[in-house]
């Protein structure tokens, strides 16, 4: 039997041979301009979350481009893609945080475990990536506190618009205790040295990276309490219960790789003496 190149040069099988050619050259020439979208691997669009996050340095902030920046914002990146989700960060105050929360306009939030109103509007995840120590902060002139029920009858400095778990509003209704609201950290440490306060209460990190100015040497602090950092699933999104449990899961496998904190035990945490059950 001949051979296709020796058929396409017998007389008889010309005509034939040179239409059999074309139409092959404008199959080969049809599957090399498809084949692109037709061979390549269909890429699935990964499902947008929108995460509230709130002025909490070193924790969470806004950087000076305007993105979410911070401890916890870094690592909150880390577990979305690893979860199969992308994300968008959303700068709110905490009052309005906790509304879009409510009404499902944000899906999530790095916030503070046991955190009142809060708690009952979301799900907690059950893994915990970083710890806050709430402190009580004076002057070297000022005793240090041994017990809570030492900052009663004193003037007690607190950040405009933070609950500390529940103790604001304790502090609120005590009768004994005076407080003055300071509307940021630096404000507040400021206020103490100008002895508008006996105590500032506020976490130990935000006050601690901003000890820099002269006579904040003099400032000391105790500790009064630590919490967890969590991630809070809006209750009013459907898929809140799916989300917490692939947050999970997807932090304990790159803890396992070491990209995230190591794991720890999630217990009721440090309290000073005297601390009231919130």
């Amino acid at each position: 039997m001949d051979c296709l190149f020796v058929l396409l040069f017998k007389p008889g099988y010309r005509t034939y041979s040179l239409a059999l050619l074309v139409v092959c050259a404008a199959c080969l020439f049809g599957f090399a301009l498809a084949s692109p979208t037709a061979l390549a691997d269909p890429t699935p669009t990964r499902q947008i979350l929108q995460v509230g996050y709130t002025n909490f340095p070193p924790f969470t902030y806004q950087n000076s481009r305007g993105q979410a920046a911070g401890e916890f914002i870094d690592i909150t990146r880390k577990v979305v893609l690893e979860a199969g989700y992308t994300t968008k960060f959303v700068f709110l105050p905490p009052s309005r945080l906790l509304q879009h929360l409510r009404d499902g306009i944000i899906d999530l939030a790095p916030s503070l475990s046991g955190t009142p109103l809060v708690v009952y509007e979301t799900l907690e995840s059950w893994v915990s990536p970083v710890t806050l120590e709430l402190h009580a902060w004076h002057l070297n002139t000022t005793e240090t506190l041994k017990t809570f029920d030492q900052i009663k009858h004193k003037r007690v400095i607190v950040i405009s618009g933070y609950n500390y778990g529940g103790l604001m509003s304790w502090m609120e209704k005590q009768s004994d205790i005076a407080l003055t609201e300071a509307p940021d950290h630096r404000a507040a440490i400021d206020m103490l040295k100008r002895n508008r306060g006996d105590y500032l209460v506020d976490y130990q990190k935000p006050v601690q990276q901003l000890l820099s100015a002269p006579g904040d040497e003099n400032l000391h602090s105790t500790k009064l309490l630590s919490r967890e950092g969590v991630w809070v699933f809006a209750l009013s999104r459907p898929q809140a219960a799916i989300w917490r449990e692939q947050f999970d899961d997807a932090y304990i496998r790159l803890a396992e790789k070491g990209e995230v904190p190591p794991l720890k035990g999630f217990g009721p945490g440090y309290k000073i003496i005297g601390f009231p059950n919130l």
